[in-house]
């Protein structure tokens, strides 16, 4: 039961990576960014590579880099060529299967079972159930730490400003459309980070390790608000942790129960219903209770 319960906390642990980078493009920049899907694989790939060719953090690292120029793409189709946000989305997520099969070679997954990881260091040093939960710990705090800082640096506010109200950016003299690239690259690159670590904890790397991630993303926002509720960008940002890891759990628990694996997207999907539900049910209350005051 513990192996279980610390290997579904890892798990929610790397999908809260992912949910941090979704919180900036769904939470502050007001954006779906469909390009989420691919860009998780982008970084499984990438990471995989560099794994299977004896250079983990590399691999590791420029994962991050190959995310950030999918978000660039993205952010350009956006801005210069006037696509719609979703529609973009989904032009970047379907080349970047194409770039991903390149990526890895033509093959639908690469194995890394006896290959040196980013958690290797550490496997002999410590108890196994607890080998790799601390480079996952580290990884997010630093990326959760790096983009609280950065949001409150005078280009993170001109990023958050810009998903409140770009006519008034605009009116100030801010680059609205180079906002809306560097939050798109930023995301992605933290996604695609997410995927590297998930390619390299899992020891192997799938062609349709991204899909559904964008639901999963969302579904750990949308549940984190629910326990944690809205406010200030910290509070959203510790709403999105704890909402993949409860995500997570709910998964754990619901494969424990025997649930067959095709039903897991089913879940996730209503899980996402079942938060947007009580958030509205929430609202509706209070906007009652004003009223009856």
């Amino acid at each position: 039961m513990g192996t279980i319960l610390m290997g579904g906390l890892e798990l929610g642990l790397i999908l809260a990576v992912m949910a941090i980078g979704m919180f900036l493009s769904f939470k502050i920049l007001n954006i779906p960014d469909l390009t989420v899907d691919s860009s998780f694989t982008l970084g499984c790939a990438v990471s995989a590579i560099g794994a299977a060719n004896g250079h983990p953090v590399l691999g590791f690292l420029l994962s991050v880099l190959a995310g950030m120029a999918a978000g660039c793409v993205t952010g350009f189709l956006q801005t210069k060529l006037k696509i719609q946000p979703i529609l973009a989305g989904i032009l970047t997520m379907t080349g970047l299967y194409s770039v991903n099969l390149w990526v890895m070679g033509d093959k639908p997954n690469i194995p890394l079972f006896g290959k040196a990881t980013i958690f290797t260091p550490l496997q002999g040093k410590l108890p196994a159930l607890f080998e790799k939960l601390p480079v996952i710990a580290l990884v997010l705090i630093v990326v959760a730490v790096l983009i609280r800082l950065f949001l409150k640096t005078q280009i993170g506010m001109s990023l958050r400003a810009t998903g409140d109200n770009e006519d008034m950016v605009r009116a100030s003299s801010i680059n609205s459309d180079g906002m809306k690239i560097l939050g798109l690259a930023l995301s992605n690159g933290i996604v695609a980070l997410s995927g590297a670590l998930m390619a390299q904890y899992q020891s192997f790397s799938d062609i349709s390790a991204g899909i559904g991630m964008m639901v999963i993303g969302l579904a750990s926002i949308i549940v984190g608000d629910a326990f944690v509720g809205k406010g200030s960008v910290g509070r959203g940002m510790l709403a999105a942790i704890l909402g993949a890891v409860i995500y997570r759990f709910i998964l754990t628990f619901a494969l424990q129960l025997r649930m067959p694996l095709s039903g897991l997207k089913l879940l996730s999907a209503l899980l996402v219903v079942l938060a947007i539900s009580i958030a509205a049910a929430r609202e509706a209350l209070a906007k009652r209770r004003m009223r009856n005051a």
